[in-house]
């Protein structure tokens, strides 16, 4: 994952929901061009943040066990309120479909009692390993900085 759109884990009802928090700052560079008069989060990226809190849940109820799970299709989005710079971005994503190649979520996501996002995912999991065998160690190294990467998820402090 080069970049990471969850700041911290909120709840989590393993293998059924995941809510995570998506701290906005104004120091994030894109915003400087999203826009220069009026900075707000890009709806991309707020589907980004729930495809990477539903990939966590995913990994946690799969037990790492694949070391890419990504976006196949996103279904009804729908944008509401914007995300500006100081907000928390609540991210919620609830299991409508699990198994262990894909999965599918509902997702909405939220800054106060305002709907900022909306919607339905569905996404793939896949090893690398899987597809070349020789792949299998940059399998497990990947897999391992999840792990810490979810530790840290873990610990970190929700607003």
């Amino acid at each position: 994952m080069k970049f990471s759109l969850v700041d911290a884990l909120v709840s989590l009802e393993s293998g059924k929901a995941i809510t995570m928090i998506k701290q906005v700052s104004l120091a994030e560079e894109y915003l400087a061009d999203h826009f220069p008069d009026f900075p707000v989060l890009p709806g991309v990226m707020m589907l980004e943040a729930a495809v990477q809190a539903a990939a966590w849940l995913v990994r946690e109820c799969q037990g790492f066990e694949h070391s890419l799970v990504v976006l196949r299709e996103a279904r009804g989005i729908r944008y509401g309120s914007f995300v500006a710079p100081g907000n928390a971005l609540r991210v919620h994503a609830e299991v409508t479909r699990m198994a262990a190649q894909g999965s599918e979520f509902k997702i909405r996501g939220t800054v106060g009692q305002a709907t900022a996002i909306q919607g339905r995912i569905e996404l793939v999991h896949k090893s690398l390993k899987n597809t070349d065998s020789s792949l299998a160690a940059l399998d497990a190294v990947i897999i391992e900085q999840l792990r810490r990467q979810w530790q840290q998820l873990q610990r970190a402090v929700a607003a």
